[in-house]
């Protein structure tokens, strides 16, 4: 898996951010990754109504925004690939498939949308992810 393509991609702040949040939680570095958020960030992963987010409502908040990385985002190894990349006004929208091995050895694969929006200084406002859960959890079992 690679995030090569969207390293090649014209700099834009958006992608910076989406760049930079990929490595972070590849590394597993959760301070990078949480000092890449406003305060009043918010994280839609997937957006709408899941089990993830049973009002569908989003993650609103660096409180909210970190529970979200230690419950959901953390405890698995979690690959990019990103196929395309566009990025225009304050944001940057990324298709491809994120991997997650988790501590059992299993893996799931999701195709998805990402999209980055970043404030003036570049700081990220909100993840907004259009994937579907229930096709994701159907391929699993």
């Amino acid at each position: 898996m690679s995030i090569a393509f969207l390293e090649q991609r014209p700099p834009h702040p958006a992608r910076l951010a989406s760049i930079r949040s990929i490595r972070a939680i590849e590394s597993k570095d959760r301070a990078a990754w949480l000092g890449l958020w406003r305060e009043d960030g918010v994280v839609e992963d997937p957006v709408g109504i899941s089990p993830l987010d049973p009002r569908g409502e989003g993650h609103a908040g660096l409180a909210a925004i970190t529970a979200f990385y230690d419950n959901v985002i953390a405890p698995g190894d979690v690959r990019f690939h990103v196929r395309e990349s566009f990025a225009c006004g304050s944001e940057c929208a990324n298709v491809g498939t994120i991997t997650t091995r988790s501590a059992d050895g299993s893996v799931s694969r999701c195709e998805l949308v990402m999209v980055y929006r970043v404030d003036e200084d570049g700081r990220l406002q909100s993840l907004r992810a259009f994937w579907e859960f229930d096709e994701l959890v159907g391929r699993m079992f």
